[in-house]
């Protein structure tokens, strides 16, 4: 069996999907327009050793894990990843 490409080669590259366009991966029945983040953008915070969290306190912790949860979602939903 053969592999299809989905460039033609050129050197300029390839792009999938307009600004106002929709795409899918994977057979998905509906594709989806490209999503906003709602999650805040974690600020870089110098590790710190004396709290449970490792940072100065649980905010930037609970912004990570909002953050990486979101990014999965957006995953899912674009059928990239399995759920």
């Amino acid at each position: 069996m053969s592999v299809n490409y989905v460039d033609d080669g050129n050197d300029d590259g390839t792009n999938f999907g307009r600004s106002d366009g929709k795409i899918g991966f994977y057979g998905l029945t509906t594709p989806i327009a490209q999503q906003d983040f709602t999650a805040a953008a974690v600020t870089d915070s110098p590790l710190q050793y004396s709290t449970v969290w490792g940072f100065a306190n649980s905010s930037i912790s609970t912004n990570i894990v909002a953050l990486l949860n979101e990014i999965r979602a957006k995953l899912v939903a674009l059928n990239l990843v399995a759920t």
